[in-house]
């Protein structure tokens, strides 16, 4: 099967490295910019495989594929569409996981053709929880790459309304901490743990016009 893969995150660059091994794959490209997707018109590819690709796919390019372009989330879709999915699981209470959905011109909107869940553990960071996110991404794809292949999948439709989405900037509006506003303790140290994702600077807070960066180091008590 010839495929264009693009994007290239964590998961992504493991992925494009495992199809390149295999004898039923041709890889006739990888895109990482919006200008070289007029490149699957002229290649014409069976598939696309989207993996941490972050521009948006005009419809005409969506329609080239014969078997339409499959997009990698890290999030338990219909929950954290869009930006960041491995922050918002632990600020928000929502299910964390990894799915593989047709691409629509809706981000993160196409039918999920597969989703699972991932469990938030009380001493999960943003960093610690993506890193997980990454490695069942992986796994998640080779299981299902053959049916995917063959064409032996079934698609689930994404119910309207329901979910959530959010974009780049709300990240940057949750990295001040506001220590004025009144907020639970828990609520608190969940924002301060999503938000560390080492050497990445997020959190911080401002005293007389000067950032100070904030991170969360969570230790398990091993003693019991």
């Amino acid at each position: 099967m010839e495929a264009v893969f693009l994007g290239q995150n964590q998961a992504g660059e493991e992925i494009y490295n495992w199809l390149n091994q295999r004898e039923d794959t041709d890889v006739l490209a990888l895109l990482t910019e919006k200008d070289q997707l007029s490149l699957i018109e002229k290649l014409e590819p069976e598939i696309v495989i989207s993996a941490g690709f972050e521009h948006k796919v005009p419809k005409e390019i969506i329609e080239v594929p014969e078997k339409g372009i499959i997009n990698l989330h890290p999030s338990f879709l219909p929950y954290n569409r869009g930006a960041h999915p491995y922050i918002w699981p632990i600020i928000e209470d929502t299910p964390a996981g990894v799915s593989i959905h047709q691409m629509t011109e809706e981000i993160d909107h196409g039918p999920i053709i597969d989703r699972r869940e991932v469990p938030v553990y009380p001493d999960d960071t943003g960093k610690s929880l993506h890193e997980r996110l990454m490695r069942e991404q992986v796994q998640q794809f080779k299981e299902n790459w053959a049916d995917i292949k063959q064409g032996n999948i079934q698609k689930t439709q994404q119910s309207p309304g329901r979910g959530t989405t959010h974009y780049k900037k709300d990240l940057e509006d949750e990295r001040r901490i506001k220590l004025n506003e009144e907020t639970s303790k828990e609520d608190f140290i969940d924002e301060l743990r999503a938000l560390t994702y080492p050497p990445h600077r997020n959190a911080y807070i401002e005293r007389n016009g000067k950032k100070y960066h904030l991170e969360l180091d969570i230790v398990p008590d091993d003693t019991r």
